[in-house]
């Protein structure tokens, strides 16, 4: 699969959403955000009603360590059959559906202990919930980028996030909600029965069919060469050449698909698109708070409010990527994220709270931010080899997250020397070497290919 498809009309674009795949994968979306929360604010919400000290809480979060570190099985999950599953559903049905009853098992686990006296077992508890919620992760990616051409990816895309932003409201607010009028153990209940959505989905979706012929050829060339070297035992060959096709095939495909060079390039764009927001959003809530505004007002227009504007996003995303293809609507992201900052900074000089001034910064940033995450999650898609679909992508998914994480932690020293309009106006020009990079992709990159005329 290239990166870029040949565009279409804007009513095909449209009618893009109404297919069976780009519907699924809206329940799809649902069941990777319902477990996030989960295992983060919501618990931790419930471990200090129960009288958890903060410092442990914050320990806690490490179990979300495992969405980091998912590359790491993602190649056990691109090659390893399970025994019945994957003749009767296929082998990502087979994967997600095994997932699920972790995640179904894991909150179930969670609601039937005390946290003041069996924290233990709930942090194993959090973790199979974190493990399985990553696994499903990374599954889910597989069938999406396999279902659909690349065409759709943009619609895919969109109706994942849309899927995504829901649970993460019923995962959040829902959740809150449901433990205040019937307690911690029930909520967590009605979280676990939830999960049914996406075992319901994942029964009724097909197996994509993909190409997975490559995968074979270097597995022969790898058996070949530890065959030469007999001294090493049978067994330990036969390892040898699935580690090379598993670990080392999705690595050496990619920079023999893309050329050293292209490859490089487009590796360091996909690090530093999302330095903009992750730098932006970590100190968002202090500046808020800091200008004047009040809890009530952040949540209701940058925590409600701002949730309809990237739903508002994605779905033009995913119009404009069908459109226009992936790297122009990436360009067209770009710039709106770069500016939707700078609003950001113009509030920040203003300084007084102004709840207009509020919603139109988190109208900008939100739809900026929602329409570029389309684009972004399409352009990732288009990245991959369908022959390790699963491998790749979850390494495309980590790194594009790791070098913002990073230089997101130096934000608030940024803020005390700087002050907040100045640092809006840093974190605007973290996004132009992004910009650029695309625009050189463009530049370089061969075009898509155009259709056959009819005759």
């Amino acid at each position: 699969m290239t990166s870029e498809s040949t565009p279409i009309g804007w009513r095909a674009a449209l009618g893009s959403y109404a297919r069976p795949q780009v519907m699924a994968m809206l329940f799809l979306g649902f069941s990777a955000g319902l477990p996030f929360l989960l295992v983060f604010s919501t618990l931790s919400a419930w471990l200090a009603q129960a009288g958890i000290e903060a410092r442990t809480i914050g320990m806690l979060s490490w179990v979300g360590l495992t969405y980091s570190i998912k590359f790491f099985w993602a190649p056990v999950i691109d090659r390893l059959r399970l025994p019945l599953l994957t003749r009767v559903l296929g082998r990502r049905r087979g994967w997600m559906l095994v997932a699920q009853c972790g995640l179904a098992a894991g909150l179930v686990g969670l609601s039937l202990h005390d946290p003041s006296t069996q924290l233990g077992s709930m942090v194993g508890f959090a973790l199979l919930v974190a493990f399985s919620s990553a696994t499903q992760d990374i599954v889910i990616d597989a069938w999406r980028i396999e279902a659909a051409p690349q065409s759709e990816q943009g619609a895919m895309s969109a109706a994942y996030q849309l899927g995504y932003r829901i649970a993460l409201i019923v995962a959040g607010a829902g959740c809150l909600f449901l433990a205040a009028e019937y307690g911690w153990h029930q909520a967590y209940r009605v979280m676990g029965a939830l999960v049914a959505i996406g075992v319901l989905t994942t029964l009724l979706i097909r197996e994509p069919v993909t190409d997975r012929s490559r995968i074979p050829q270097l597995e022969q060339r790898a058996e070949a060469w530890l065959l030469r070297n007999a001294h090493l035992p049978l067994p330990l060959r036969h390892v040898g050449a699935w580690f090379v096709g598993a670990v080392i095939g999705p690595f050496v495909d990619f920079f023999e698909r893309n050329g050293l060079r292209i490859a490089v390039l487009i590796l360091c764009f996909v690090g530093l698109f999302r330095l903009t927001d992750i730098t932006m959003g970590v100190m968002a809530n202090p500046f808020y708070l800091s200008v004047g505004y009040t809890l009530k007002e952040v949540a209701a227009i940058a925590k409600g409010f701002g949730v309809v504007m990237t739903i508002v996003g994605a779905f033009l995303g995913g119009l404009a990527v069908a459109r226009y293809g992936a790297t122009r609507t990436l360009v067209i992201g770009g710039v709106l994220v770069i500016l939707s900052n700078l609003t950001f900074a113009t509030l920040a000089y203003l300084g007084a709270p102004s709840i207009t001034g509020l919603a139109v910064v988190i109208s900008a940033d939100n739809l900026s931010g929602g329409l570029a995450g389309s684009a972004f999650i399409a352009y990732l898609s288009g990245l991959t080899n369908t022959a390790y679909t699963a491998t790749q992508y979850a390494l495309f998914s980590s790194l594009f997250t790791l070098p913002g994480k990073i230089v997101a932690g130096f934000s608030g020293y940024v803020v005390e020397a700087v002050g907040y309009p100045w640092f809006f106006v840093y974190t605007s020009a973290l996004g132009v070497p992004a910009l650029l990079l695309v625009i050189h992709l463009i530049r370089i990159m061969p075009p898509p290919p155009q259709p056959a005329a009819s005759a």
